[in-house]
């Protein structure tokens, strides 16, 4: 493999890159520790909604991983951002975890099951998903909501495999109402790379994203301009890389190379 070069950002997915449940993965702890050392900038990237920021501080801290809430950027935050761009103040029905709610609530939306009243359908990974919530999503799009989503990972990695992901819920969605999501917020989505670019106001080809999904980060890192590693500490094998047309710059093991020339 070619010897990685240094960055001046560094942009780092979270489950099955940095973590992998409450522990943190191999060489993780240490090589952040020495990019920040070295005045580099970090930012942490997440599709997970079902933790705060202030949750994702706390738990990297606790792993022994110095970090600001500023550098955390989650796809609750980036669709609340969109949604305060596009409709601020709008009438919401959420499928997603406490936290997701908890945030657009507090950034000023209404939230109802009300079907006539609901203007977007936000569709996120939810854990409490129910055939209620399938019918008011419904019977919402079919009154003229607009239907849009955190992200659409297929599955979030988790000790021992996995959980479904925010795709089974907009799969269900789109096939009963024959109605294609308009936009998703979440890696590899534009506005997502928006949200980091103006997070560390560095020039794309100086940043590099780290992760472990090649149809997410390293989709989202090409699309931006950024150079890419992929990580195999989580959702991608080398076998499921090969199939993949989407190919990173780097591929390692661990993150622990991208410090080694400090």
């Amino acid at each position: 493999m070619t010897a990685l070069p240094l960055f001046d950002g560094y942009i780092f997915d979270l489950d099955g890159t940095i973590y992998l449940g409450e522990h943190p993965l191999p060489h993780a702890v240490e090589t952040l520790a020495k990019l920040r050392a070295a005045g580099k900038h970090i930012a942490f990237l997440s599709n997970n909604p079902t933790h705060t920021r202030d949750a994702y501080v706390a738990r990297l801290t606790n792993m022994g991983v110095q970090v600001e809430l500023g550098q955390i950027i989650n796809s609750s935050l980036v669709m609340t951002r969109w949604l305060q761009r596009e409709a601020p103040g709008a009438r919401l029905f959420v499928i997603g975890e406490q936290p997701l709610i908890d945030e657009l609530r507090e950034a000023g939306f209404t939230l109802t099951e009300h079907a006539g009243e609901i203007e977007f359908v936000v569709a996120s990974f939810d854990r409490t998903f129910t055939y209620h919530k399938l019918q008011v999503a419904f019977d919402a799009i079919r009154a003229g909501a607009r239907l849009v989503a955190t992200n659409a990972d297929r599955y979030c990695p988790v000790p021992g495999g996995g959980q479904p992901d925010a795709a089974a819920i907009i799969a269900a969605i789109e096939a009963c109402t024959n109605t294609q999501i308009e936009i998703v917020v979440g890696k590899p989505s534009s506005i997502t790379a928006n949200e980091v670019a103006a997070l560390l106001r560095l020039p794309a080809e100086r940043c590099i994203m780290v992760g472990d999904r090649v149809e997410t980060d390293i989709a989202m890192g090409r699309n931006a301009g950024m150079a890419t590693a992929l990580v195999l500490t989580g959702a991608t094998t080398r076998e499921t890389l090969a199939a993949s047309a989407i190919v990173p710059d780097y591929v390692l093991d661990t993150i622990g190379p991208l410090a080694e020339a400090l």
